[in-house]
């Protein structure tokens, strides 16, 4: 922006004359601040964002700098929380944040103009800064399990990226573009839509090919979300060359473990790989010999606290499945049936077939013939649904990624069919 003295773009700060003593102090605190959420020290984040927080109220001076630093602020403190996994704790702060942007909107850049070039700082501009929050609201979406709210405003966020990026050509708008459909694509799989997702897969893969640094950011990212495509079209094999890919390919912490879970996962659905299952919890957890059934119900309270509703679904389903196993029928219903409206609710497929089949087992074994019919006829609903995408998915010729495991992302796919799958492979 040629109006501005001092601009914030990618990792740096870049001044043309000196800022006010308030402007900058603001400035260099924000930076801190994100330098200790990368850094995941989140506990000395707090007390720099009340001061933070303070010093933007009381500044006295151009009120479209004034609200671009308040949305600067508002983003940090949203991410803040969110690091945090507190997506209860975050909707003031989320909403503050629609507000502000809803505000600085309205002002025009030629309609107050400061005399004072310090006054002209802007970190973003304000088109930019409109799509950050809807990648924000994306993400606390995706927490908190509101899967219809995330794809409203991933569609929303896109069409605003694609318009910015016909004049536009900065690399940030690529990132926000990748992040939103990494969210994305992980709401397609969870809500049954195979095929869609690995159509964005490609998309991302399209957007890394353009731009070697936003490859090497988010490689990690692409190999673990293809893992996720692998587990859910029943390509176990394929699903742990993509987690080992990418578990060579991170240093993040928080990534490590996330792909380390999912392979994990591959192991116990294989059924026949407990040395190295047992070997991956000595890394996720050196004294993992903890009671199952306390440490999920310590799941149940901690994400009903925050709200956070697929952890609550899945952590019920288990216990309702582990109670079924136990032959305690009356308290796995308890669990199976505030999991499935749930499920319903966000929604959530996998969890929906799941409840479905023991909300049949458990009505047959009590005896409830019409209830276990019902819960039947749901449980074939579901698992149609998950069958034709399942096979829509495996005959595009995007399938095909699940083979890369090396190198930049594969310009061309072949076309392939998909094969035949049963039901029982899926499951």
């Amino acid at each position: 922006n040629n109006k501005t003295g001092c601009y914030f773009q990618g990792n740096a700060v870049h001044t043309e004359k000196p800022l006010r003593e308030n402007t900058f102090e603001i400035v260099v605190e924000f930076l801190l601040i994100l330098l200790l959420l990368m850094e995941r020290k989140l506990q000395e984040v707090h007390p720099l964002l009340t001061l933070c927080g303070q010093i933007v109220e009381n500044w006295q001076g151009n009120p479209i700098q004034k609200e671009s630093l308040r949305v600067f602020f508002l983003v940090l403190q949203v991410t803040h929380y969110l690091d945090a996994g507190q997506v209860k704790s975050v909707k003031p702060c989320l909403k503050q944040l629609q507000q502000c942007i809803q505000t600085i909107s309205t002002l025009h850049d030629d309609e107050i103009l400061p005399s004072n070039p310090a006054d002209l700082f802007h970190w973003l501009p304000k088109e930019h800064m409109c799509v950050l929050v809807y990648l924000v609201t994306v993400m606390h979406s995706m927490q908190a399990g509101y899967l219809e709210k995330a794809q409203k405003y991933t569609d929303k966020a896109l069409m605003q990226l694609e318009k910015l990026k016909m004049l536009d050509c900065s690399p940030i708008l690529s990132s926000f573009q990748v992040i939103l459909l990494e969210h994305i694509i992980m709401c397609r799989l969870v809500t049954g839509h195979k095929a869609t997702a690995l159509q964005e897969i490609s998309q991302v893969c399209q957007l890394c090919q353009q731009s070697p640094r936003l490859f090497s950011n988010h490689a990690a990212q692409l190999h673990a979300l293809l893992g996720l495509y692998c587990i859910s079209v029943n390509c176990m094999d394929n699903a742990e060359a993509q987690f080992t890919t990418a578990l060579r390919l991170t240093t993040h912490q928080e990534l490590w473990a996330f792909i380390v879970t999912n392979l994990a996962s591959v192991y116990i659905r294989e059924g026949n790989r407990h040395q190295e299952l047992y070997s991956l919890l000595e890394r996720i957890n050196p004294d993992h010999n903890f009671p199952v059934r306390r440490f999920l119900r310590e799941t149940l309270k901690m994400s009903n606290a925050e709200d956070l509703n697929r952890l609550t679904a899945c952590s019920l389903v288990l216990l309702g499945h582990i109670f079924y196993v136990l032959g305690n029928h009356r308290e796995s219903n308890n669990m199976v049936v505030p999991a499935m409206q749930l499920a319903s609710k966000i929604p959530d497929m996998s969890v929906q077939l799941w409840s479905s089949a023991l909300l049949r087992d458990l009505n047959k074994a009590c005896g409830n013939a019409i209830d276990a019919h019902e819960a039947a006829q749901m449980h074939q609903n579901f698992s149609q649904q998950l069958l034709q995408d399942h096979i829509e998915a495996c005959s595009l010729p995007e399938h095909n990624l699940i083979t890369w495991t090396d190198g930049p992302p594969p310009v061309q796919f072949q076309a392939q069919n998909g094969p035949t799958t049963s039901l029982a492979s899926l499951l």
